[in-house]
């Protein structure tokens, strides 16, 4: 049996199992109707390793723009500069990890000084002369990372390389709550300034979307990441007025439970009340569960299914996105306005 007999054997069966083969389902539709698709990525599932298959899904032209904490992209870059990251155990004394400078993530160990510092260093390196004074999205800003790290010792474990040779925006919704933050103190200190234009940002995610034929997102989690995503839809309808609709695929990997009303365990059919998503009756699938496990199969069912697909460089059109946003909501506007004066 191989990877999409297993998924389509889960389909044939019940509870998450049947969700799992339905996504697989439907990320093969996204895929061949040629939807844009955001991946987006919240926890930690890059210290694990699984940058690897991010990596694939960018160079089959299966992920068209990624939305990512922080966390995820710095921890990524350690495979690539050759820095240690070991598999430990979850049970264990945490102020003797501390006392020996190893930083846990449940069950994978970091050395402090061995890896954290030298990766901090890279970063500071990186924008040591980058965006300095100058108005900056985190696309850009992870830009500098993918053509910085193809220096490194083994960029072909970076996805931010190949983010960067195939043109794909990588956005950290949460910027300035990780590590890579951090990493400008020091050059903040001595006088150089990283000015986030955060507005324009979330102006040219919802561009992407108002400039797609159709759209569609693959939800590791939920949290910041999921929202940034599907808030592109009321950006372009509720502020905008642009009667676009929303997205029209979700896949949402997560355990987190929806009664709680946290974000990350929201329905994606309720994102519907919101304009988030085109409809709540079709092409939505919630896998709950560990998304370490349901990930790499849902990657694998497509990588074993669909044949790769011409990637559309979005970051080579994010110009021509805003400006055509810009330019009809100028338009609607006018419109609007000479209606009013009629009437």
């Amino acid at each position: 049996m191989d990877v999409s007999e297993l998924i389509e054997l889960y389909a044939s069966a019940g509870y998450n199992a049947r969700k799992l083969g339905e996504a697989a389902d439907l990320f093969y539709r996204m895929i061949d109707d040629d939807a844009t698709i955001c991946l987006t990525i919240s926890g930690a599932i890059t210290p694990i390793g699984y940058g690897g298959l991010i990596k694939e899904l960018i160079e089959r032209g299966f992920v068209d723009w990624i939305i990512s904490t922080g966390a995820n992209v710095y921890h990524e870059e350690h495979f690539a500069w050759g820095l240690p990251v070991r598999q430990g155990h979850h049970q264990v004394d945490d102020d003797l990890l501390h006392n020996k400078d190893i930083v846990r993530i449940y069950d994978v160990f970091i050395r402090g000084e061995g890896t954290l510092q030298k990766q901090d260093k890279v970063l500071q390196k990186a924008f040591e002369n980058e965006l300095q004074s100058v108005g900056f999205t985190t696309a850009e800003f992870t830009r500098v990372m993918g053509k910085y790290v193809k220096q490194s010792k083994f960029p072909d474990r970076s996805f931010l390389a190949a983010a960067y040779d195939y043109d794909v925006p990588v956005y950290v919704s949460t910027l300035k709550d990780s590590s890579l933050a951090l990493d400008l103190i020091p050059l903040r200190l001595v006088g150089k300034q990283f000015l986030l234009d955060f507005v324009r940002e979330i102006a040219e995610q919802a561009s992407i979307v108002y400039n797609s034929e159709k759209a569609g997102a693959l939800e590791i989690g939920g949290g910041v990441p999921k929202n940034t995503a599907q808030q592109t839809a009321p950006a372009l309808d509720q502020i905008l007025h642009v009667n676009h609709g929303g997205l029209n695929y979700i896949i949402q990997l997560t355990d987190a439970r929806p009664d709680t009303g946290g974000l990350s365990g929201a329905t994606l059919q309720e994102g519907k009340s919101w304009g988030k998503v085109k409809t709540s009756h079709e092409n939505l699938v919630t896998v709950y569960g560990d998304a370490s496990i349901s990930f790499p199969l849902l990657c694998l069912y497509a990588i074993s299914k669909h044949e790769p697909r011409k990637p559309k460089r979005l970051y080579t059109k994010l110009g021509d996105y805003y400006e055509k946003l810009k330019d009809d909501c100028k338009l609607m506007n006018a419109t609007q306005k000479g209606k009013m004066r009629d009437d």
